[in-house]
């Protein structure tokens, strides 16, 4: 029992959930690159290797899957092992991932590629748990902002990934690799670092503490464990998903709309209007993490849903004004962050520490599966019906999550 006291003691636990949440926020950054780098060559290599430009979008639906297939596999080894072992399994995934990923480019095998893009995919599985275990020791009042803090650290590796390809082409022809793979060499370097970071320094385990906690009944006098509310718990993870496919449905196809456009800036007006979208998503997330704290869970996601829809609406009666995209694109990301910051914590205060690590991974299954399969019919609708049309289709999901909010409040 003496080993057990110090982490029992409500100074002790708060001291090593600061050091956690630097922990995490700091494996976000490393394994963010990877992602990034995956996101910004994948295309690139999949169309350089299968010959068809209509086969790119595989590599990133192949991400997709990736997460979707690994999260509740992941979820169960955490809740298993802790959060440690799940988040290096994610690395390692990763890693193995990328060495296929070269491999692929170097014996030009399109098969090849999409298996070491799943596997990447998979490791962002990990990347993905590290949002929940940021609130495994996490207070009431503090949950959401320190889960808003690890969420943004998510931007700093989102955008170095694609900033890294000019001087990763450099490092990668003096390496002799292949071209579109250079940098990932520093994606491997990343992903050892975040993989040596988790295995040193995420010590004690954050998910196996609140465990023992939950057992001793510390966790409830300190607000780490609430009871359990599994109508809450599938509300919130009905409005992540459904936030999620809103977002990922409509920021796919803009690109496409946007070359339609402006043809001769193409790459200029869609990478302004991705950044803005992408510093929307996560740059704000601590804010909106304190705000759910302040404001309540539900609260805040009503709030995402109602950036939502003014994106939406902007979005489906402005669709030619470059402009207008601009701020549609700019408020779906806040939209976006808001839904998912507080219905992450409402998520795990709705949970018993014994079932989160199971529920989390059916939300991240859900949310990153529906995403994959909202971004392909997004084109159908694209196709027939124009950019405005597909965000009035949008709107019909921010309505439901807004209508079923109630349910959230229920015991």
């Amino acid at each position: 029992m003496s080993a057990l006291a110090p982490a029992m003691d409500p100074v002790a636990v708060a001291r090593i959930q600061r050091r956690t949440v630097t922990v995490l926020a700091a494996g976000q950054v490393l394994g963010g690159i990877a992602f990034g780098a995956t996101v910004s060559l994948g295309a690139l290599l999949a169309a350089d290797l299968s010959g068809r430009e209509a086969l790119s979008g595989l590599a990133t639906a192949s991400v997709t899957l990736g997460a979707s297939l690994c999260a509740i596999p992941l979820a169960r080894m955490a809740a298993r092992r802790g959060r440690r072992v799940a988040l290096t399994l994610g690395n390692l995934f990763a890693l193995i991932g990328i060495g296929i990923v070269i491999t692929a480019a170097t014996v030009r095998s399109f098969p090849l590629l999409i298996v070491g893009v799943v596997l990447i995919g998979a490791g962002n599985a990990g990347n993905l748990q590290s949002r929940f275990a940021a609130t495994d020791l996490a207070p009431a009042a503090r949950r959401g902002r320190d889960l808003g803090t690890v969420v943004w650290a998510t931007t700093v590796g989102g955008v170095l990934g694609p900033l890294l390809l000019t001087p990763g082409e450099a490092v990668g022809a003096a390496l002799r690799m292949p071209p579109f793979t250079g940098s990932y060499a520093f994606s491997i370097v990343a992903q050892l670092i975040a993989f040596a970071l988790y295995l040193a320094a995420l010590r004690p385990d954050p998910l196996l503490l609140a465990q023992r906690l939950a057992r001793s009944g510390d966790a409830q006098r300190e607000h780490i464990d609430d009871p359990d509310r599994p109508v809450a718990a599938r509300y919130a993870i009905f409005a992540v998903a459904g936030s999620h496919v809103v977002m990922a449905s409509v920021m796919a196809m803009t690109p496409i709309h946007l070359a339609h456009l402006a043809p001769a800036h193409v790459t200029l007006v869609v990478g302004t209007t991705i950044a803005l979208h992408v510093f929307g998503m996560y740059g704000l997330s601590p804010v909106f993490g304190v705000l759910a704290d302040r404001w309540g869970r539900i609260a805040t996601i009503l709030l995402g849903q109602a950036l939502l829809a003014v994106s939406l609406i902007v979005a489906a009666t402005m669709p030619d004004s470059q402009w207008a995209v601009l701020v549609a694109l700019f408020l779906l990301g806040a939209g976006w962050s808001a839904a998912t910051v507080s219905g992450a914590a409402l998520l795990t205060e709705s949970s018993l520490t014994s079932l989160r690590p199971r529920r989390q991974g059916l939300s991240d299954t859900i949310m990153t599966f529906s995403a994959a399969v909202g971004a392909v019919l997004a084109g159908v609708v694209l196709s027939q019906i124009g950019y405005g049309g597909l965000a009035l289709v949008a709107l019909v999901l921010v309505v439901a999550v807004t209508v079923l909010s109630p349910y959230a409040r229920r015991g």
